[in-house]
């Protein structure tokens, strides 16, 4: 694809962004290196290559759920200013 001033132009009108003449010269020339950069790795062949989503194995990360010891009511609740019949008192929802 062809990258011009008024590409640049367009992509910065739909992403509703003021560019200068400057920094329509600027990215213009960033874009250009940006997508000869994509074009090369398009160059490589992948066709014997094995798809890689995750690049470190991922097993199985949840605990097993175990019942523990419960903490109090007044446990839970004496560090907190804002209680109120023994729960936590939040703002007013609307």
């Amino acid at each position: 694809m062809e990258i011009t001033k008024d590409v640049v132009k367009k992509v910065a009108q739909v992403a509703r962004l003021r560019l200068t003449g400057n920094e329509v010269n600027k990215f213009t020339a960033e874009l250009k290196e940006i997508l000869d950069a994509f074009s090369k790795i398009d160059e490589v062949d992948t066709e014997n290559t094995k798809m890689s989503i995750q690049p470190v194995e991922v097993k199985n990360a949840l605990r097993e759920d175990k019942v523990g010891e419960c903490l109090s009511v007044e446990d839970a609740l004496k560090n907190t200013e804002h209680k109120k019949d023994n729960y936590f008192k939040g703002p007013r929802a609307i």
